[in-house]
């Protein structure tokens, strides 16, 4: 009886330290796991790696130490490495199956780094979405909204869908349409459009901007601006200019058409 405890006990030790080493491991694994994490976070955005690499490094990085310290972990367990290997690569295909999503999604961030429609800090939209890049991740793509939502586009949709990048050229040009009425004088009208862009801090000369009186409405008539602004400036010289040429048009007396009135004089 005493030899068959003991032989009991010879066998649960070995196990039992075996067990506790690869507590070990593991508490120390992930506390080394975060504190490379963090160090890479602060260390990255100094180097010269391009920004737009640097989440999916990151990623990658984070999997691949996760991964070292399971098979490090096995190890101690005293389970042969080179069999779970074997046994993972003959699994490869039904895991392949089950995660052909995650999978695509991985090649499609690998094919954006590659290709690069965009980077980080670029304004895109795609797959409905709109918004900046804040990062590439392994199986993600982060936009940020412009009021403040973040937005997880899988990778794999995104790089096999149209991307509108705005923020590709430095500059862009803006379009803008408006309404005089038919007694409005149209040469009075076209200089006063005309002050107004060249005045302006953010519109620029070259290329030269663009009035002129573009369409006879049922109601109006239709004049067009087109305006080069660095893209930075788009949206502050859109609004800049629509608010202008209201407060300019009514010190002049230049009046706009009401559409709602229009449709009420059209029903009697």
């Amino acid at each position: 009886m005493q030899d068959t405890i003991k032989t009991i006990i010879d066998t649960l030790i070995p196990s039992a330290k075996s067990l506790a080493f690869a507590l070990i491991i593991l508490i120390a694994g992930l506390v080394i796991i975060r504190f490379i994490r963090k160090r890479l976070v602060r260390v990255l955005p100094k180097s010269k790696i391009d920004p737009t690499l640097q989440p999916f490094l990151l990623s990658v990085s984070d999997v691949a130490l996760k991964i070292f310290l399971v098979l490090s972990i096995v190890a101690v367990l005293g389970i042969d490495t080179s069999s779970v290997v074997a046994v993972i690569a003959s699994a490869g295909f039904a895991i392949g199956l089950a995660f052909q999503g995650s999978l695509a999604n991985f090649a499609g961030g690998i094919l954006l780094l590659i290709v690069k429609p965009f980077k980080v800090g670029d304004f895109i939209e795609s797959e409905g979405f709109s918004g900046t890049v804040r990062g590439i991740k392994i199986l993600y793509t982060e936009l940020q909204t412009i009021d403040n939502k973040v937005i997880f586009i899988p990778n794999g949709k995104i790089s096999n869908a149209s991307i509108t990048n705005f923020s590709a050229n430095e500059t862009r040009r803006l379009d803008l349409k408006f309404s005089v009425s038919y007694e409005s004088d149209i040469d009075k009208v076209r200089s006063i459009l005309m002050d107004i862009v060249l005045k302006h801090p953010y519109s620029l000369s070259d290329p030269e901007p663009f009035v002129r009186l573009s369409e006879h409405a049922d109601s109006a008539l239709i004049f067009t601006v087109r305006v080069w602004a660095l893209s930075e400036n788009y949206w502050a010289l859109n609004f800049d200019l629509i608010e202008t040429v209201k407060k300019r048009f009514d010190e002049n007396g230049i009046s706009i058409p009401h559409p709602q009135l229009d449709v009420h004089m059209e029903h009697h």
